[in-house]
């Protein structure tokens, strides 16, 4: 079989690499000289705590299988399993990360309190003053700005894999057994068993044309990166506004903690959660906020870069080195957000991936190994 891959971030280099394992042939087209998306643009985290329960913790934990996996066979890719802690401050967010201990699916994230000692123990980098941590053991990290080279590069390896950038597909040719492909705007012709449209954020121009709308929307992030903190961050961090974010979390306790402390001004303005994790080079990738509705601002603001420091530095007990690097970012997110995925027939032998939202470095893998399976690889 040969399968053509449109879109070279995370989600389309997973499908790459699944129809390469099963022994397929893979021609890989992407519109720029590498992605330069979402796929590079995030924390790099292998985020299982926070996910909601059922399907999405599913895909997220067989995820986190298949990253440790591949991980070692690709060291490049920077997988660590470092776990992540969220510090808690005061009774109701302590009484909100109980509640996430009492869940029948606690065992299978890996939670577990922690006391401050304890906390500490396993990082000792947080010197702030907080009341107990909620440990995650099932979180991990790559490194974004890597992973897909790292993967590239095995893929290559291989025989069976071809890569093409700078060619944006502008035709979608449908028929299957061999005759499924798409047109470039070389001019050139790819064709193959199946093709596999895995097109991040660009939800316009082909897209529309061949999907119509779909339940798909575009959420913009800001975060940033320092330079070496100067000691090791030993896991990923998060602070109790992730309670407010992510579905695992959803409880009484997390409505009493809501009714009775409203979040920061600059947090709530900005949909904002803090998530940190410590790149290969000592840094920190920190962040960030959420907006959904267009048009997108072109530029970013300084006040929730101001918030993010402020929190970090109270749990750090320090202040941050400088900051390197501050960027945006647009990601697509199905927009019923309880849906791990959009995954949609669009010709026969065609299909569009899409809409992981804030899970694409995350679920990616898994995401992949269900399309190969249901379309039979």
């Amino acid at each position: 079989m040969k399968v053509i891959v449109v879109g070279a971030g995370v989600v389309g280099t997973m499908h790459a690499w699944h129809a390469v394992e099963r022994g397929h042939e893979v021609v890989h087209i992407e519109r720029e000289a590498e992605a330069r998306g979402a796929s590079l643009r995030n924390f790099g985290q292998i985020w299982v705590s926070g996910r909601a329960g059922g399907e999405e913790l599913d895909t997220a934990l067989r995820a986190r299988e298949l990253w440790e996996g591949i991980g070692a066979r690709v060291p490049g890719l920077g997988f660590r399993a470092i776990g992540s802690l969220t510090p808690v401050r005061n009774a109701l967010e302590l009484a909100v990360a109980e509640a996430a201990l009492a869940r029948p699916d606690a065992a299978a994230r890996g939670y577990k309190l922690l006391t401050p000692g304890e906390a500490r123990a396993v990082n000792p980098a947080l010197r702030g003053d907080f009341e107990a941590a909620l440990w995650c053991e099932r979180d991990a990290a790559v490194e974004p700005r890597l992973a897909q080279l790292a993967l590239r590069q095995a893929l290559l390896a291989t025989g069976k894999y071809t890569f093409l950038p700078n060619r944006e597909v502008r035709d979608v040719i449908g028929g299957g057994s061999g005759s499924s492909g798409v047109r470039d705007d070389h001019g050139d012709v790819h064709t193959g068993d199946a093709v596999v449209l895995c097109t991040g954020a660009w939800l316009s121009g082909l897209v529309r044309e061949i999907a119509g709308p779909i339940p798909v929307r575009r959420v913009r992030l800001q975060m940033m990166q320092t330079e070496p903190l100067g000691e090791p961050l030993t896991t990923s961090v998060a602070d109790a506004d992730s309670f407010r974010y992510y579905p695992a979390y959803a409880s009484g306790a997390l409505d009493a903690l809501q009714a009775a402390q409203p979040q920061d001004p600059t947090a709530a303005a900005h949909k904002m959660q803090l998530l940190m994790v410590q790149r290969l080079d000592g840094g920190l990738t920190i962040g960030d906020t959420h907006e959904y509705e267009h048009p997108f601002a072109f530029d970013t603001l300084e006040d929730p870069y101001e918030h993010l420091t402020r929190v970090v530095e109270s749990f750090l007990g320090r202040p941050l080195p400088k900051i390197r690097r501050r960027w945006a970012g647009v990601y697509a997110q199905c927009t019923d957000t309880s849906r791990v995925v959009h995954r949609q027939r669009v010709d026969d032998g065609v299909w569009l991936v899409t809409g992981p939202g804030g899970r694409g470095m995350t679920c990616s893998p898994a995401i992949a190994e269900t399309t190969a399976n249901e379309l039979g690889w």
